[in-house]
């Protein structure tokens, strides 16, 4: 089922080229070259980034703001917490390719189970990066708390 959603804010961006082309977004606060990796049979230029990168990128700060949201909601902080994303690009046993996200959330202030708590309600519940891979990427934890 696909949630309807009262829109806040939209984000709009451009690609031309694909993945050896160049991306940016329609307000310019994003403008990146891309190349595709060597591990992906492409020329890995310097000084380009990938759509894995962006989508790592976009997933860390959405989660760590996720989690400080909740960390909130029951009177704490999690704002020095550190979110790692890192994102994954493989052949999937179906064809095509598909996506795999490992999480790594660090706070060395919160106590181990209270921040497994934290991440846990945080994806479940709050970050939108979360709902949309539910279901069609595999998403894990790692959490290093006190």
């Amino acid at each position: 089922m696909i949630a309807v959603i009262k829109p806040l804010f939209t984000a709009t961006a451009s690609a031309i080229g694909g993945r050896n082309g160049h991306s940016e977004a329609a307000d310019k606060s994003v403008s990146v070259d891309l190349s595709s990796p060597k591990e992906m049979g492409g020329p890995g230029k310097p000084n380009t980034t990938t759509p894995e990168h962006l989508f790592a990128v976009g997933y860390a700060a959405c989660f760590d703001g996720a989690i400080d949201f909740i960390a909130r909601s029951h009177k704490k902080s999690a704002a020095g917490a550190k979110v790692t994303c890192a994102v994954t690009i493989g052949p999937r046993e179906g064809g095509g390719l598909g996506l795999a996200v490992a999480m790594t959330v660090e706070d060395p202030s919160l106590p181990q189970a209270e921040l497994e708590q934290f991440v846990h309600e945080a994806h479940e519940k709050i970050c939108p990066y979360s709902h949309a891979t539910r279901g069609n990427v595999a998403v894990s934890f790692t959490v290093k708390g006190a």
